[in-house]
């Protein structure tokens, strides 16, 4: 049984939603580690001390506020999923997790999807919320 962390992260939402920061360059197509917290049932989790979790930026809604696509390395099939490769390894994004964040919830890039891929994950989405 997996013991939940939501006091932890209650506190870690409060000092993220409390943080000065300047607001980062940020691009549809990127990935970036967010922190996506300590969730219920089958939401995705973020993981380490700072419940991060690679996310993909699906969609810009204005300068701080974004529409991402959780990832995972955990390989899926079905049409919830869309899986790829970036920088070796196997990837997939998991469409059914999609969700809106401040920008105050990413840590660091971790790269950019390229556009084949990208591609692929916006058909995936068009396909599974049409």
């Amino acid at each position: 049984m997996h013991i939940k962390k939501f006091l932890e992260w209650i506190g870690l939402k409060e000092k993220l939603h409390s943080k000065l920061q300047k607001i980062p360059h940020v691009s549809e197509g990127q990935i970036w580690w967010a922190s996506l917290g300590e969730n219920i049932g089958f939401e995705i989790n973020g993981k380490s001390k700072l419940f991060t979790r690679p996310v993909l930026i699906f969609k810009k809604l204005s300068k701080e506020f974004f529409l991402v696509v959780p990832l995972t390395t955990q390989h899926h099939m079905g049409s919830w999923y869309v899986n790829y490769t970036h920088a070796g390894k196997s990837i997939t994004a998991c469409l059914q997790q999609v969700r809106t964040i401040d920008y105050r919830r990413f840590y660091s890039k971790l790269g950019v999807l390229d556009d084949s891929d990208f591609e692929k994950i916006k058909i995936g989405f068009r396909t599974l919320y049409h």
